[in-house]
């Protein structure tokens, strides 16, 4: 099987996300893994939590008391940190446990949201499209 290019791989992001704002430009992520080792939420919908606990095989109550907590504006579910300050989810060097299904607020990054300063830790590659 042929692997697609960066630039394809970006074309059909693009294509399937009507609310990127398509005159800047698209990064892509080169699984450094460093956003998944920043402090902070990583909020989850109840979509994403069903999602993700049929993902890794458990039932989706045992999920939220498990791996997730109330977030930070007491808004919503957000998945819980190792003691280290990394996701729960990231194995290893840099392998996610639920890449298939990872929340929109981790393959939106830094498409869909970014904050100051993010190019500073992120290796996300600019590729024009």
């Amino acid at each position: 099987m042929k692997r697609r290019t960066n630039r394809a791989n970006a074309k059909v992001f693009m294509s399937t996300q009507p609310f990127l704002d398509k005159s800047k430009p698209y990064y892509q992520c080169q699984r450094c893994g460093n956003c998944c080792r920043w402090p902070g939420d990583v909020n989850v919908t109840s979509e994403e939590a069903t999602a993700i606990a049929a993902y890794i095989g458990m039932d989706e109550a045992e999920f939220i008391r498990d791996c997730t907590r109330l977030n930070a504006n007491r808004t919503g579910l957000s998945i819980i940190d190792k003691p280290n300050g990394e996701c729960l989810f990231l194995d290893g060097l840099n392998t996610c446990r639920i890449q298939k299904v990872k929340p929109l607020q981790c393959s939106g990054f830094p498409n869909v949201w970014s904050f100051p300063g993010w190019r500073e830790k992120c290796e996300a590659i600019e590729v024009s499209v």
